[in-house]
């Protein structure tokens, strides 16, 4: 039996190719001009611009919510006190009302005034 090749061999030594490398290189079939690139590019700038807008109006109304509880816990805080005052008052005023030295006091038959 006679055996004939159909194909001839080449290595990659002859054809200059290293390890790992792809061997096909892909060809775009759309090619597109300088004014489709620019653009192009102009697009994606305009894109990250509106992304950063967002993200800055975003940070501001935090801000905003923040200053608006800051400022709720400084009007409560300022309650917090006047009612502890008020507390601290009334606690005073029972509890001399309710001692031992005022039950025993009487009221005054009459009252005389120094003139000047």
């Amino acid at each position: 039996m006679y055996y004939q090749r159909t194909q001839n061999f080449s290595s990659r030594r002859q054809q200059n190719w290293s390890r790992n490398q792809n061997t096909v290189a892909f060809v775009s079939a759309i090619k597109l001009g300088p004014v489709t690139h620019t653009v192009l590019v102009a697009l994606m700038i305009t894109v990250l611009g509106l992304i950063y807008l967002t993200q800055a109006t975003r940070a501001t109304s935090y801000d905003y919510e923040t200053q608006k509880i800051d400022s709720q816990i400084a009007e409560l805080n300022t309650q917090k006190s006047d009612l502890q005052i008020e507390n601290a008052r009334l606690t005073a005023l029972q509890a001399v009302k309710n001692s031992s030295v005022a039950s025993t006091m009487v009221a005054p038959t009459s009252t005389n005034y120094v003139a000047q």
